[in-house]
């Protein structure tokens, strides 16, 4: 957590975010320091450290790039040690703001599993800022932070506790406490309502399928009809009869929730930010597996909207669940609807784990926006191209669709599969490639790095109606 202060602790490890342009201000009076700061002012790095005696100090400067920043952040979580208790950050701009960033989201830690979690554990809890910032703008990173903290738990966790119905226990338990509404769809009401693509996808599993329905409408929203958010929540994906190889495929799909957690983040933070967009979250959950009576290539599959999907390849099981629940989204003539998802191997093909591709039939601002929202938080979209010509991949000659559309641009397949089922302006994130990482990898960590809520909690601050 971050939390403004007025004064630095006494043996406070500290760091001053210091501009070029600033004289060394609120610097205790120690041998050597306004030597060291006057050269570093000079110098052109952008960071520097020093020991004084039993204090720390870490210099960064103002004007430097926002990311290089939060990756400054990161740097002094590795050399602060573990044990350490406090931290203050002293500055007053958005250079300051960028590391205490930095600084917060490399402080998680999932440890859950560990004999030794307590010896492991961070004890940095609360990071102090002295400087000139909004309580609000402290306040709505905090909230964000929490929600990514949240996701990459969740993206963390084995399917051996995150079932389909503890997802939905685990959103519902967000609800409560941000205050948005939660409804679960258990298996019997999923099929009542013919969601044949999630119904396809659960048979193979003893474990039954869920829909949760998340709603948040603050008293005046700006939007007259919702923005409809949908994410996956395929919480183990074994490819089912399509069985995927185990080493860096099988092993990791305990993500294939991670679309899921973006969204539920996502509303999570929107409400407790008390965002003024009216949003709707719709989170389609289950497993994929080989057992009981799985659903097999060749079958054919009736969806929510009636459409017919020939199965080709049940590993394309997320736009066999997605495409049901975009089909529900229309019942909200919804302005916008944005799914996020783990969809394709291929979009790892395309932009690797630095970037998410984005692809959609919205308008060029929307796109656009997103796009400046993504480089803003240095959570970066490759913008695809979404002709009508990728449709016809993606046709069959037994039904309306298949559900594979072949090797070349499989990612843009995926989305213009998808596209189908949308009936007002549409939006696809794919975020194969940053939801997971395999190593450590700077303020992102080990594991879910709960990719895509930055992007759209900055998207939805600034976001403009249709």
């Amino acid at each position: 957590m971050i939390q403004l202060v007025n004064e630095i602790q006494a043996q406070a490890n500290v760091v001053y975010v210091l501009g070029a342009e600033q004289k060394a201000t609120d610097l205790p009076k120690m041998e050597g320091l306004s030597t060291f700061v006057e050269e570093f002012i000079a110098s052109k790095k952008e960071s520097d450290f020093a020991k004084m005696g039993s204090r720390y100090f870490f210099f960064v400067k103002e004007n430097a790039d926002l990311e290089k920043m939060r990756l400054a952040g990161y740097a002094i979580r590795t050399q602060l040690d573990a044990k350490a208790d406090n931290l203050t950050l002293v500055g007053n701009h958005a250079a300051a703001l960028a590391v205490a960033e930095g600084i917060a989201l490399s402080n998680y830690q999932f440890l859950k599993y560990f004999k030794e979690a307590e010896e492991k554990a961070f004890a940095l809890k609360t990071l102090l800022v002295k400087g000139a910032f909004d309580p609000k703008v402290i306040s709505d990173l905090n909230n964000t932070i929490k929600a990514v903290y949240w996701a990459r738990t969740m993206v963390n966790e084995p399917v051996s506790f995150l079932t389909a119905e503890q997802l939905a226990k685990e959103i519902q338990a967000l609800g409560k406490e941000a205050g948005f509404e939660v409804k679960v769809l258990d298996k019997a009401q999923i099929e009542t309502l013919k969601m044949g693509g999630l119904i396809a996808v659960n048979k193979g599993s003893i474990d039954p399928p869920t829909f949760t329905i998340m709603e948040y409408k603050p008293e005046n929203p700006i939007n007259s009809k919702p923005v409809v958010l949908v994410g996956k929540g395929v919480v183990y994906d074994t490819g089912g009869l399509s069985l995927k190889p185990t080493p860096s495929s099988m092993d990791l799909m305990k993500s294939d929730m991670g679309g899921a957690a973006c969204m539920a983040g996502t509303i999570y933070a929107a409400a407790l930010n008390k965002s003024d967009v009216h949003l709707i979250g719709l989170i389609p959950a289950t497993d994929n597996r080989p057992g009981q009576n799985a659903y097999t290539p060749g079958d054919v599959v009736t969806m929510y909207d009636g459409t017919t999907v020939e199965v080709l390849n049940t590993d394309a099981e997320g736009r066999m669940i997605l495409g049901d629940a975009i089909a529900y989204a229309n019942q909200y003539e919804p302005e916008l609807i944005i799914d996020a998802a783990t969809l394709t191997g291929a979009a790892l093909m395309v932009a690797g784990d630095r970037a998410s591709c984005l692809m959609g039939n919205a308008s060029d601002d929307v796109l656009a926006a997103l796009v400046k929202s993504g480089f803003a938080v240095h959570e970066r979209l490759a913008l695809l191209p979404f002709w009508d010509d990728y449709k016809e991949q993606v046709k069959s000659s037994i039904a309306d669709l298949k559900n594979i559309g072949g090797r070349n641009a499989g990612t843009i397949t995926a989305g213009k599969f998808l596209e189908h089922f949308a009936k007002y302006p549409y939006v696809h994130i794919d975020i194969a490639g940053p939801a997971f990482t395999e190593a450590p990898q700077n303020y992102k960590g080990h594991g879910g790095t709960g990719t895509g809520i930055r992007t759209l909690v900055h998207f939805l601050s600034a976001y403009k109606p249709a």
